[in-house]
């Protein structure tokens, strides 16, 4: 992704509670996916969006979230479908094989996205805001007609795969993969990036990737013993 400073990429760096969505223009339809098609490596090869968390799937808090936020919603996985189809939204594997990473997932929705606009979502970061899409569509919005892509940062740290980004750029991103590219943080480089703080929610982009990691927040919900 691009920075301001003389360099290949050009980024439009914004606060996000500074950008407020145009209510005179009728708000873009957006399609939102959970990406849930990893390997799980580090939770020990497990489906991690199945895990139990507070009593739910993982996926399920997140789903519940992200839902009310998007016009359509859809479902990256590649393994254990039909528990993934049982939450009730259009499930589809990557179409690029061999595990390549989350760009497989986004790759494949933004072929089958019915809206113009794509938010993507990890399936393991269960306190995702709740106003997530409106503060990346209020920045994406506010950059100008040439943004491109709006990613959440938080503490100068970018949070690549909490983006939205037009469903035009499959064309680019196929290019990037062909070419041997996985990197996440990299597949936007040619496009305008637009980088929208959330300082003010700093956990909601927690990523639950270790058994230890998943033990440690659900102590902090007030549920687990943190053992």
């Amino acid at each position: 992704m691009r920075r301001t400073r003389p360099a290949r990429r050009a980024r439009t760096s914004l606060r996000s509670r500074s950008a407020v969505t145009d209510q005179t223009k009728p708000r873009p339809r957006i399609t939102g996916v959970l990406l849930a098609g990893g390997q799980g490596q580090r939770m020990g090869g497990v489906d991690k969006g199945l895990m139990t968390f507070d009593g739910r799937p993982l996926a399920a808090h997140v789903l519940a979230r992200l839902a009310p936020q998007v016009d359509e919603l859809l479902v990256n996985a590649n393994r254990n479908l039909s528990a993934w189809q049982a939450f009730g939204y259009p499930v589809f594997a990557d179409d690029i094989p061999g595990y390549i990473g989350p760009l497989a997932g986004l790759h494949a929705a933004l072929s089958r996205a019915a809206h113009p606009l794509v938010v993507t979502v990890p399936c393991d970061a269960p306190f995702l805001p709740g106003d997530l899409v409106l503060r990346l569509l209020s920045a994406w919005q506010g950059a100008g007609a040439g943004a491109d892509v709006a990613v959440a940062k938080t503490a100068g740290r970018l949070h690549p795969v909490f983006c939205l980004c037009r469903r035009e750029h499959v064309a680019h991103l196929d290019a990037y993969l062909a070419a041997g590219g996985r990197r996440v943080e990299r597949w936007s480089e040619g496009l305008r990036v637009v980088e929208v703080g959330f300082d003010d929610q700093p956990a909601a982009f927690l990523n639950l990737n270790t058994p230890d990691e998943l033990v440690r927040a659900l102590a902090g919900t007030g549920h687990g013993d943190g053992r």
